[in-house]
This record gives C-alpha cells, structure tokens and sequence, in this order.
C-alpha cells in the first residue's frame, strides 16, 4: 500500500517539475498582452479623434491613462514571472 500511494506522488512531482519553466510564459505573455493592449487603445483613439476632432484634448488624456494601465499590467506580470 505504501508503494501505491507513492506512485500517486510520481505525476505530482513530476507536474511541479514542469511548472516550474512557466514564469518565462508568464512574462512573455503579459508582455504580448500589453502590447496588443497599448497598440488597440491607440488605434481606437485615433479612430475616436477621427469621428470627433473637437474631443481631442479629453480622448488623449483618457488613452494616456489607459496606456499607461495597460502598461503597469505587464511590468507586473514581469516581476511576478521573476
């Protein structure tokens, strides 16, 4: 019976074995997404600035902020993948 339930911890230690190569996923991850972040809210403000370009002064601020959001996610997913 002993030797049956350490077989049942063999594909656990095997499986924390493998997760431990997932931070580089993590970081690179989070840095893709906060690219595709910053590159759609640029476009889509450009395309708000198109359709209203009296609303230039408030889209850019509000796209500065969200920016920087989208930015401040992937420099977290980079620490927490360290």
């Amino acid at each position: 019976m002993i030797t049956e339930i350490m077989m049942m911890g063999a594909p656990a230690a095997a499986a924390a074995e493998a997760a431990s190569g997932i931070t580089g996923s993590i970081t690179t991850l989070g840095a893709a997404g906060a690219a595709l972040g910053v590159g759609l809210i640029g476009s889509k403000a450009v395309e708000a600035v198109g359709r209203n370009p009296g609303a230039f002064g408030n889209i850019l601020t509000i796209g500065i902020i969200a920016m920087a959001l989208a930015e401040g996610l992937g420099i977290l997913s980079f620490f927490l993948g360290k």
